[in-house]
């Protein structure tokens, strides 16, 4: 193992000069957008961004990292990537509507998979002016940059009633049948934000919250988290328990609180019918009086 973790730390140097080039062109791109946003936000100028940040990476490894694969949100799977071991997995822009709104909460995200597992990852959120990243075995870290970084951990909250939940958005639990589980798990949380993105797993590396979790997202969307949310001592699994960026969705947890979230937002599509994997019974305590319990603001039928 000890010539490929200095590989992997190669690796990441390469990944935050990455970073560099893909803040050079989103930040510029982002101070360029005209905030008078009309009934329909204009997409265009993140799909400009996004295209220009995932070309110049790919344009880079091509060169720099010859045999890999490459894995892009825009450009799907680089040709001839059945070929390696080793594939780069890009998301050029996440949290494209913050982007268009003017929201500084977005970043780049990008990833090394190295026989279906993650080994380096670095999450960069220039308009935050912040990065998050972590290789295997080196513990995760953040900072403005690599030179003035800190190592971060995940919390040692124990029990759900202490704990606070980030998410990115309520609707989207219908769409997996789950949105009565995921209410009953803010009830019984300290405190429930939507964070949203990639902030809700950093966060749940930095130790600033103790879950996040959403039901419905992409491989892009995961691989940098998952290696910085591990490194940082914490948990990264789909809704059905599988370790990794693997499954369709993610709930990352400090460990501590992983079964305990699971019990309301596990899901397994594959060897149950939707709704049957909760039962009202799970809640503790249904009448707790919370005041953010969002069961008053819900409105399952829509």
């Amino acid at each position: 193992m000890g010539p490929m973790a200095h590989s992997y730390a190669d690796d990441l140097r390469l990944a935050h000069v990455l970073a560099d080039t893909a803040d050079n062109l989103s930040m510029d791109r982002f101070g360029a957008i005209d905030l008078e946003v009309s009934t329909k936000p204009d997409m265009t100028w993140v799909t400009e961004a996004d295209k220009a940040v995932e070309d110049a990476l790919r344009k880079t490894l091509r060169s720099a990292r010859t045999r890999d694969a490459f894995f892009g949100e825009e450009s799907g799977e680089q040709e001839g990537a059945a070929t390696s071991s080793r594939r780069w997995i890009i998301d050029p822009i996440d949290g494209t509507s913050n982007f268009v709104r003017g929201v500084p909460v977005w970043a780049t995200l990008i990833a090394l998979e190295e026989e279906g597992e993650v080994v380096a990852g670095v999450v960069s959120a220039p308009a935050l002016g912040r990065r998050w990243w972590a290789h295997k075995g080196s513990g995760a870290f953040t900072g403005k940059s690599v030179m003035n970084g800190r190592e971060i951990r995940v919390s040692r909250v124990g029990d759900l009633g202490s704990a606070s939940l980030s998410f990115s958005s309520v609707e989207s639990w219908e769409d997996i049948d789950k949105a009565q589980a995921f209410a009953a798990l803010t009830r019984q949380c300290w405190r429930t934000r939507a964070y949203g993105d990639f902030w809700s797993y950093v966060l749940v590396a930095e130790g600033a919250v103790d879950i996040a979790a959403e039901p419905e997202l992409n491989l892009w969307d995961m691989a940098a988290l998952d290696v910085i949310v591990r490194e940082a001592g914490g948990r990264f699994t789909s809704l059905a328990g599988r370790e990794g960026p693997w499954g369709a969705n993610a709930i990352a947890t400090n460990g501590r609180l992983h079964d305990a979230a699971m019990a309301y937002l596990g899901h397994f599509p594959d060897t149950e019918p939707p709704g049957d994997g909760w039962d009202d019974e799970t809640e503790p305590d249904p009448d707790s009086d919370r005041s953010h319990d969002l069961g008053n603001v819900l409105d399952f039928g829509r």
